[in-house]
Parts: structure tokens; C-alpha cells; sequence
């Protein structure tokens, strides 16, 4: 007879600033379930993306592009994934996000997919939402130097909800904010 397989903890470079590997049993029972907290993704989605040009450089130059998402629900609605047009000034390309929500820790992890790479899967931003404001972070890589990421979700309208990515060189003291995107629900 098998023994039962319990769930690794998630690595402490994928757990939000705050959690330690000791108390994330703790706080999740201290935050509400989360498993519907992307349920308004689903859908098809017109996007208005604001991008630094150059990041981490103390570029404050702002490249405007528009794009699309069509987002549905998976895993029986404990995950989703969302299919991005990126409509780049030199060029479109396609981009996928998976997320997945572990009801232990009461945390969901994102992952994003770019076509230009498509071997290559990012490590997933780890995070929840309070008050429609969701915070998901993971220690990452840019241009083959540390960082700390952070994805920031506004659902407060969930028919115009907004993103944002910043990155950290300096484990989180300082932060830029180098992606915003604008989400419009098609009907």
C-alpha cells in the first residue's frame, strides 16, 4: 500500500514577502479562499499596454502598443489561463499565462509563456488578493542580474481591470514599475 503524498511547500524564493517556510500554514488560514479570486478573467479582453523601453536603466521613455486576451477557467476553476496578442511596435507576438491556486496555502502562482521563447517557462510569481488587490512576487533574473518581480492586479472594476510589473535590483527596498496594462472586457 502507497503512502499518501503530501504537497511540498512552496521555495522560499516563490513565497510573498512576509511568509517564512514555518507560517505559511498560518497565514493561510488567517486570509479568505481565494479559489475564485480570477474567476472575472474569463472572457475576451481588448488591452492598452504602457512598457518602459529600456528597463532598469533610468529610462523614463514609455512605449504605447495595444494587444488581446482570451481567458478561460481550468483545473475544475482552480486555474486559468489566458492566450495574449502583444501588438509591439516592431512586431506582434503571442503570450500565454497559466495560474494555479493551491487551497493549502491559499496562494495562487502565475506563470507566463512568450512565444518568442516558447522553451522556456518564467518562474511563477506567487501571491493573493485582498480587496481586489492582488500581489504576487518571485525572485527572478534580468539581463543575467537578480531581481525581485512583482505583478500587481487592480480588480476593483472587473470589467476594466489593470496590471502592473516592477522589478527590484535590490531585494525589494527599492522598486520600478516598468509595465501597466489596461484591460477592456469585449461583450
Amino acid at each position: 500500500m502507497n503512502s499518501p503524498t503530501l504537497p511540498t511547500p512552496a521555495p522560499l524564493s516563490l513565497l510573498p514577502r512576509g511568509l517564512t517556510a514555518g507560517a505559511p500554514a498560518a497565514a493561510a488560514a488567517a486570509r479568505p479562499d481565494g479559489a475564485h479570486d480570477f474567476d472575472w478573467l474569463a472572457g475576451r479582453w481588448k488591452l492598452q499596454h504602457h512598457r518602459l523601453a529600456r528597463r532598469l536603466a533610468g529610462d523614463r521613455t514609455w512605449v504605447d502598443f495595444d494587444g488581446t486576451a482570451v481567458g478561460w477557467l481550468t483545473l475544475g476553476g482552480l486555474g486559468n489561463v489566458d492566450d495574449n496578442v502583444l501588438n509591439l511596435p516592431d512586431g506582434p507576438y503571442r503570450a500565454e499565462t497559466f495560474r494555479s491556486y493551491d487551497r493549502q496555502t491559499r496562494l495562487w502562482s502565475i506563470w507566463w509563456l512568450d512565444g518568442r521563447d516558447p522553451g522556456r517557462l518564467d518562474p511563477p510569481v506567487v501571491g493573493h488578493f485582498e480587496h481586489g488587490i492582488g500581489i504576487f512576487e518571485c525572485d527572478h533574473t534580468f539581463e543575467g542580474r537578480p531581481i525581485r518581480m512583482r505583478f500587481r492586479w487592480d480588480v476593483t472594476d472587473p470589467d476594466h481591470p489593470r496590471w502592473e510589473q516592477s522589478f527590484s535590483p535590490d531585494g525589494g527596498e527599492t522598486w520600478e514599475v516598468n509595465w501597466r496594462m489596461e484591460f477592456t472586457r469585449v461583450r
